[in-house]
């Protein structure tokens, strides 16, 4: 009787959660939005640079150069999306995924050869089935209509 009530007081005890990545993701702030326009505006310069810098400014000229304001305008892009809490939620999620593919169960290579060697069998099947549909219908309709 007395493993009941301790089963019961368990049970009704909270269990801690570790926030996932949705719940950090609507908790954000006017900081994050204005993290995410000047972002936006480093991604879209970084696409226009190689076009217009060169008319504005000499050194530019040299592609190296380019290919350097380019280079930092994306990874500054992406260090301001990092600051803001949707990036920290997409880093998480992207450590989750990580430990996730660690307990997934590879195939064999023997399975995978089987199972590729099917799909290829049932694909071929497949298409010679809806090729002779295929001429069958073309063969009623020339016998229908003449």
């Amino acid at each position: 009787m007395s493993n009941d009530k301790s089963r019961d007081a368990l049970s009704d005890a909270p269990i801690p959660q570790r926030n996932n990545s949705a719940e950090v993701v609507k908790t954000g702030s006017a900081l994050d939005v204005v993290l995410w326009v000047v972002a936006l505006a480093l991604l879209i310069a970084a696409s226009l640079v190689n076009q217009y810098l060169p008319g504005y400014w000499v050194p530019a000229s040299n592609i190296w150069v380019r290919v350097g304001v380019i280079v930092a305008c994306i990874v500054v892009a992406f260090g301001l999306l990092y600051a803001t809490q949707q990036g920290k939620g997409f880093v998480r999620l992207l450590g989750d995924s990580r430990m996730e593919l660690r307990r997934v169960t590879w195939p064999t290579k023997q399975e995978t050869v089987t199972t590729s060697w099917q799909v290829l069998l049932v694909v071929i099947i497949a298409a010679l089935a809806l090729w002779g549909f295929d001429h069958l219908i073309n063969w009623c309709m020339k016998f229908i209509i003449g």
